[in-house]
């Protein structure tokens, strides 16, 4: 497994497991469980996703260390400001059954400046109490987060956001770069539309799937992938990325397909 190393220099793993939309305690716990098998650590969760618990009990279930795991939450967009965020917060630890988390981010931006540093200022106060480990932000794009660090005690340390070969903001990559803001990548799969000629010819030339070449792309920008699958063979495959190397030229091939292609809410206008 290869890291990104946080600005405060926690380690966090650039291969995790999303857990969106796996709703059973059955599908929830089939999938913690290869997925353990197959060296995850990091598991991707949120409270709008209402599986907290299931995971939870997965993790248990397994008998997973909790030093060796890398848990993320986000805070759910009607529980943003500071006194839900903190209650909210404590309702998270006692799903997942752990007394902290490695990460913790405000889901979505939204319109309201005010929300946004009343929910960043609960979230200050967690990471201050040791509660968290780490705290960022999801969706944000760049005047979100020169609005949060102007007025902010921490920095964010994370930006959660959609990127793949068809929506990646080379703007919004460099500002992070130099605030020191890792790029974690939700959907880094195009939700599965991965039939384009390129993605298979490429693929074709590296002997690996379109899902490998994908996630590699993403990975040798230093970027986090969180692949949501409950399918075993792809839970491993999509491990399985660290044996080959895309070239530069095919890495440049890969972000010509951008095309600002969102496949959820635009930050810019989304509010709650």
């Amino acid at each position: 497994m290869e890291y990104a190393i946080l600005q405060n220099q926690l380690k966090m793993p650039l291969v995790g497991l999303g857990v969106y939309r796996l709703e059973s305690e059955e599908e929830m716990t089939t999938a913690i469980a290869n997925a353990l098998q197959n060296g995850y650590t990091l598991f991707d969760t949120a409270q709008m996703y209402k599986n907290e618990t299931q995971l939870g009990h997965a993790l248990n279930t397994a008998c997973a260390k909790r030093e060796d795991l890398f848990l993320v939450s986000k805070v759910d967009n009607g529980n943003q400001w500071y006194d839900s965020t903190k209650k909210s917060f404590m309702e998270s630890l006692e799903k997942l059954q752990t007394d902290y988390l490695d990460l913790f981010l405000i889901h979505w931006p939204g319109q309201n400046k005010e929300r946004t540093l009343s929910t960043w200022k609960a979230m200050e106060e967690l990471y201050e109490e040791g509660k968290v480990k780490s705290i960022g932000v999801s969706n944000f794009e760049i005047s979100h987060l020169e609005h949060l660090i102007e007025n902010a005690k921490i920095k964010p340390m994370v930006n959660q956001i959609e990127h793949t070969p068809y929506t990646h903001n080379e703007e919004l990559l460099s500002y992070c770069k130099k605030e020191q803001i890792q790029i974690m990548a939700w959907a880094p799969l195009l939700r599965g539309n991965m039939g384009n000629p390129i993605f298979v010819e490429l693929a074709e030339k590296y002997h690996c799937t379109t899902a490998q070449l994908i996630l590699r792309w993403n990975i040798q920008q230093g970027i986090t992938v969180i692949p949501k699958s409950k399918n075993p063979d792809r839970i491993a495959e999509n491990m399985n990325i660290f044996q080959f190397e895309i070239s530069q030229e095919d890495m440049k091939i890969l972000s010509s397909l951008n095309c600002n292609h969102r496949t959820s809410h635009d930050p810019n206008v989304f509010d709650f």
